[in-house]
């Protein structure tokens, strides 16, 4: 996809290399055919802007892409800028681009330009819900929480766990194996379900993995209970560390959730794969109308 529009985007630039070369040809052709200087001049840096507007919005849309793709912060708040450096760009351009066409009067050209000034309004609203989404990464938060610290207090958990089995009394030990297993693997599985809440875009499927996941720290707590009665003095340390542990999992779960529910990466690409396409493809289609109408009427005042 980068391929491609590296491609288009090489395109877009040498269109506007062929707009230029047009424009110091139609101004030749003026002096040529006695036209009147004002008119050509104006026709001229009507089609020049029309070139670099529609370089520059593309430019924005892409930089909104690369920003939603980005893996890190730094990179989706680089990318972010670039977007809307661009975009600033494109409303110069706009601003200076209208009352050009205006003076010059074609209905065509005036029609293009209002239908990409109407649909570069609703482009904005959508891209800049896009940037805010994706410069607050959530979902990569959430993710590096889960493969981070909350995997941390897990294993810290598992290894305090293991200890206290294996200085069980022997009389015991079967009982305590068992309770040890369930509050590791109730720990464990919290984490396997950790994984898909991240990337769940429906609210009702989200719903039902917390509610397995408070279960199951249900269960780890409800383990620690039973084995308090199978600890003797030695053993407490590494049953209170064990209480500490869990606790930090759950905290940093909670959090997990947290950002998971705020879902702005999984929105924002939703936003950038589904609405942003038909509403781009309108600006551009606009502006290619009118880079037409205008060459339309560059090629027939210098007939």
């Amino acid at each position: 996809m980068l391929v491609s529009r590296a491609v288009s985007a090489a395109g877009r630039y040498n269109a506007i290399i062929f707009t230029l070369l047009a424009t110091c040809a139609l101004a030749l052709l003026a002096s040529c055919n006695g036209a009147p200087k004002a008119v050509f001049t104006e026709l001229a840096e009507a089609r020049r802007l029309t070139a670099d507007l529609r370089v520059q919005f593309n430019k924005a849309a892409d930089a909104s892409d690369r920003a939603v793709m980005a893996d890190t912060d730094p990179a989706s708040v680089a990318f972010a800028h670039d977007a809307n450096q661009a975009t600033a760009a494109v409303q110069k351009d706009v601003a200076e681009l209208a009352p050009h066409v205006h003076d010059l009067g074609y209905s065509n050209a005036i029609d293009a330009l209002d239908a990409f000034q109407k649909r570069l309004k609703e482009y904005l609203t959508l891209d800049g819900s896009i940037l805010e989404l994706a410069v607050e990464n959530t979902n990569l938060k959430a993710q590096r929480l889960a493969f981070g610290p909350a995997r941390e207090a897990a294993d810290s958990f598992r290894d305090a766990l293991q200890t206290l089995a294996n200085d069980a009394q022997p009389k015991d030990r079967c009982r305590v194996d068992a309770l040890v297993s369930k509050a590791i693997l109730s720990v464990r599985d919290i984490q396997v379900l950790q994984a898909p809440h991240i990337a769940e875009a429906n609210d009702a499927a989200m719903t039902r993995i917390e509610g397995q996941m408070v279960a199951l720290e249900a269960g780890a707590s409800e383990a620690l209970k039973g084995l308090a009665g199978f600890i003797d003095a030695k053993g407490r340390p590494d049953l209170s560390f064990a209480l500490v542990s869990l606790d930090r999992f759950k905290d940093l779960s909670s959090q997990i959730v947290t950002l998971s529910r705020r879902n702005s990466n999984v929105r924002s690409l939703a936003l950038s794969l589904r609405e942003k396409p038909a509403l781009t493809g309108a600006c551009d289609d606009s502006l290619r109308a009118l880079e037409e109408a205008l060459a339309k009427e560059s090629s027939t005042a210098t007939r």
